[in-house]
């Protein structure tokens, strides 16, 4: 039981902590609202939209995601054109002096927005589909159960620190600049993104 947690503690964190455009996005949420409980509906859909990929590669869909090879470069088409129109709109939302509350979107944008981010990103259904599958074959019974369970909550607990890891730099960045300069390596990092999926893409073709 305790290997099982473990890994599923140590795996989840693994494969969430680089930076992508799911994290930028939950981050900015924090920064940008004048309360943390507004950016809540960001935090719980990026989580429970984590907690069904994580149970749809627990229930082997990797095996038919990796099973055809034009649906997995279909994932890196949709991927490519999803990080480039992502960069460029956390680019171009960075703030100006004063201006960081404006970018502030409803809990309606953010739940749409925080799924899009979620379920359209190739890396997010690739690295928990195609990692976190082929890992749980190695457990069955209470055990696949808490290596399931421990790969969730680090997902939930993941977004929610990042959410106020991001209210405290919006309480300090008054005027706007920090945000400004992090939404602009934010956007060129999920731009190299992009190319990355692309050259993928022409590689696979």
């Amino acid at each position: 039981m305790l290997a099982a947690l473990i890994h599923g503690i140590v795996l989840a964190f693994g494969l969430i902590l680089p930076l992508g455009v799911q994290n930028v996005f939950i981050f900015n949420q924090g920064a940008t609202h004048r309360k943390f409980s507004r950016a809540l509906p960001a935090v719980v859909t990026a989580g429970i939209c984590d907690m069904l990929l994580i149970l749809l590669a627990v229930m082997g869909v990797s095996l038919i995601v990796f099973s055809f090879a034009w649906l997995k470069n279909l994932i890196f088409l949709v991927g490519f054109f999803f990080m480039v129109y992502m960069g460029w709109s956390i680019f171009r939302s960075a703030p100006g002096n004063g201006e960081g509350r404006r970018e502030a979107l409803s809990p309606k944008q953010q739940v749409l927005f925080a799924a899009s981010v979620s379920l359209l990103n190739p890396h997010a259904i690739l690295d928990l589909i195609g990692v976190i599958g082929p890992s749980s074959l190695a457990y069955e019974g209470d055990r696949l159960a808490v290596f399931t369970a421990a790969c969730i909550g680090v997902s939930f607990i993941w977004f929610f620190g990042l959410a106020l890891a991001g209210r405290m730099v919006g309480r300090m960045d008054t005027g706007g600049s920090v945000l400004r300069r992090l939404n602009q390596v934010s956007g060129l990092i999920i731009w190299g993104i992009a190319i990355y999926l692309g050259i993928q893409l022409v590689d696979n073709l």
